[in-house]
């Protein structure tokens, strides 16, 4: 097995911008595990991370990351094998393994496992919801995301790509008249995403007028670490309320719990595919929604999701649709759901190889 990263710059279609953040462009890393099949045909597994400043992570510090493990990332021996249990060389175990020395560096334990399990996959003959029994058809419709931006503005974004369902970002002196503006335009059921950026006080009021102005839930409406305002909200919002930056790794779940309704769970930040199937399985366990999300990844990430998401109540994985060019075809996102790649293990296949320019 041999470890090669690719990093690119993503061009984001229209500024996006959310509370604590605004960019043009996004920056993100490639794994690539180049292996060989059982006839000794040269194949490459591809997993995706992208750089992100609100969690201090640069496509630099995760390509040195890898690189200083690298020795120990090409000597695993990965084994096919369609046993229900993980054998000694399953991307599970690999996780394993490999976790203690990137423990500090989620996003690139996550691109790092998502290359593996699309290797495995590949190395199998199947994908990746088929190695673990899904059923394609019970994957949710995914959101688009509308960005902040001023009120005209976001009523010509969601006017220029008719959706089902979309993700409304919020954190402004103005969210309800955002949404009661959009809603003007639309039939469509909204989810918004206050990014930490309501009091606990503000969110149990706002949640009365978005649930008349059809609002689903709210994602992550206070700080992260304001868990007696979080109650609070639980308790009295006449809407769910969805964790993001509350929920980073597995532990999080259980802290979530009467807390928050449901977890949207991202897999750069719990560390890939291996942590995030957990997450949920705990999360069922405590009654509670899951939902996944993305961040701005190319299609190598969002055919990660994709196979998740028969798992799952919710969905946000519009990351390559936001770009004004992928680097990568797979699954295929639209209005009706998913359309899932004939690839074999995640579907994603790398189409460019411009390396960025700094």
């Amino acid at each position: 097995m041999k470890l090669i990263t690719h990093s690119f710059i993503l061009r984001i279609k229209e500024r996006f911008r959310v509370a604590h953040s605004v960019r043009d462009q996004q920056e993100t890393l490639i794994v690539e595990l180049r292996d060989t099949d059982a006839q000794g045909n040269p194949i490459s597994g591809l997993g995706e991370a992208t750089a992100n400043t609100y969690y201090q992570v640069s496509v630099e510090n995760m390509a040195h990351e890898l690189e200083r493990i690298r020795e120990r990332i090409e000597d695993f021996d990965l084994i096919p094998s369609s046993s229900a249990r993980p054998d000694e060389g399953s991307p599970e175990v690999f996780w394993k393994k490999i976790h203690p020395l990137l423990q500090n560096n989620p996003f690139a334990l996550c691109a790092l496992d998502i290359a593996m399990h699309d290797l495995y996959g590949k190395k199998l003959g199947k994908p990746l919801y088929k190695l673990w029994g899904l059923s394609p058809e019970k994957a949710p419709v995914s959101n688009y995301t509308i960005g902040i931006d001023s009120i005209d503005k976001m009523v010509r974004k969601m006017k220029a790509f008719p959706w089902p369902l979309y993700k409304i970002k919020l954190g402004t002196e103005e969210d309800l008249e955002i949404v009661r503006a959009l809603r003007q335009h639309t039939d469509a059921t909204f989810r918004v995403d206050a990014n930490c950026a309501w009091t606990a006080d503000e969110a149990i009021k706002n949640a009365i007028a978005l649930e008349k102005l059809g609002v689903e839930f709210i994602e992550q409406p206070l700080r992260a670490d304001d868990r007696e305002g979080m109650k609070e909200v639980f308790k009295k919002s006449v809407l769910p309320v969805i964790a993001d930056e509350s929920c980073i790794v597995e532990n999080d779940v259980a802290k979530c719990h009467q807390h928050f309704h449901g977890v949207n769970i991202k897999l750069t930040k719990c560390g890939g595919i291996t942590p995030a199937r957990r997450m949920i399985g705990e999360a069922r366990k405590l009654g509670m929604k899951v939902m996944i999300g993305c961040m701005t990844e190319s299609t190598i990430g969002i055919s990660a999701i994709a196979h998740l998401a028969p798992l799952l109540d919710y969905v946000d994985m519009d990351g390559a649709l936001l770009l004004a060019e992928d680097i990568a075809t797979g699954v295929k996102v639209n209005e009706n759901g998913i359309q899932f790649s004939e690839e074999n293990g995640t579907g994603a296949r790398l189409n460019v190889f411009q390396k960025k320019v700094n």
